[in-house]
């Protein structure tokens, strides 16, 4: 036995008496095994269908401001470029293909929600194909605003919109642009009132042909830069203020001083109205630039254009109809 003395290797061996007493067998695996895996699992879809919904909220969020981007890179490039390409240009404006391309782009992204549908940009781009460079006002502020002020490259573009601080966020983001805020007096659930109140003082603070600075009709925007009375616009834009709910201002201001404006100053201005499904664009549509002065081959259902005379050929004493004397 002393011949055995020096290091010893201990072998230990698991007892399966345990296991089978418990009626498990000894090679079969722990069930706390099994149910970590499982939870494993569990962890692992809650994080893919996490991950799912964030990718389809951030799509969603980001479908709106896909046109805006586009636009804006478009624009700037168009602003970037126009210098140089003025060879292929008409009378100043955009090269033809950059105008194209903006149109093409700004139609494309149309679909996304809060933008403009590509019908009503095709048209309103048809009118400024021919009118720019021009003297260009529209009223309201938004994600085609980069495309109308690239469109009118060469020319003035003005923008009007209700909230002072998206005036101000806008001309910080696109240097250059002109753009003022307007505050609204009126409400859409007053149009009714509106339009009587109108039609009462057609012959004096309402009429047609008139300086809106000193203007005393409630419809009448009358606080902006005395010189943007002087401009003969061109073309003029309706696409704000908000019109969407009984509260909010309406464009009955808008679309009347717009055809004041074009009567007053004016040779041949042409006015677009946009969701002219609504009852306050269509209404005051009507009222103030008339059935007859619209253009049927570049309207669409929510776009309306007209084509309103200013100047000699205006009507001083109503806006529909010919002016006195001049009754076929």
């Amino acid at each position: 036995m002393k011949g055995m003395a020096g290091p010893r290797l201990l072998v230990v061996h698991t007892s399966s008496n345990k296991a089978a007493a418990n009626g498990m067998s000894p090679s079969s695996p722990s069930p706390f095994l099994g149910l970590s895996r499982c939870l494993w699992l569990l962890a692992f879809l809650a994080l893919l269908t996490c991950a799912s919904f964030l990718t389809v909220f951030s799509t969603a969020r980001a479908s709106a401001a896909a046109a805006y981007q586009a636009t804006t890179l478009l624009a700037a490039a168009a602003a970037s470029s126009g210098a140089a390409a003025t060879a292929t240009a008409s009378a100043g404006g955009l090269p033809r293909y950059v105008f194209d391309a903006l149109v093409q782009y700004a139609a494309a992204a149309g679909n996304a929600t809060g933008c403009m549908p590509e019908p009503d940009v095709r048209a309103i781009a048809s009118v400024l194909r021919r009118r720019a460079p021009c003297n260009l006002l529209v009223f309201g502020l938004g994600g085609e605003t980069p495309l109308w002020r690239a469109l009118n490259h060469g020319g003035r573009t003005v923008f009007l919109d209700e909230n002072p601080f998206y005036v101000e966020h806008l001309e910080g983001r696109h240097p250059g642009l002109e753009a003022y805020d307007v505050a609204y007096a009126t409400a859409v659930r007053e149009l009714p009132g509106l339009l009587d109140a109108a039609r009462a003082a057609r012959a004096a603070e309402c009429r047609p042909v008139q300086n809106l600075l000193f203007s005393e009709c409630r419809l009448a925007i009358n606080d902006l830069p005395n010189q943007l009375y002087d401009v003969a616009w061109d073309v003029i834009l309706v696409d704000g203020p908000r019109g969407f709910a009984e509260g909010s201002p309406g464009r009955m201001s808008a679309i009347y001083s717009a055809a004041v404006m074009a009567r007053t100053k004016g040779v041949e201005t042409e006015v677009l109205v946009h969701d002219y499904e609504r009852e306050v664009e269509r209404a005051c549509g009507r009222e103030f630039l008339c059935e007859e002065n619209r253009v049927a081959a570049t309207s669409t259902p929510s776009l309306a254009h007209f084509r309103v005379r200013g100047g000699a050929a205006a009507n001083r004493e109503a806006f529909c109809g010919p002016p006195a004397g001049k009754v076929n």
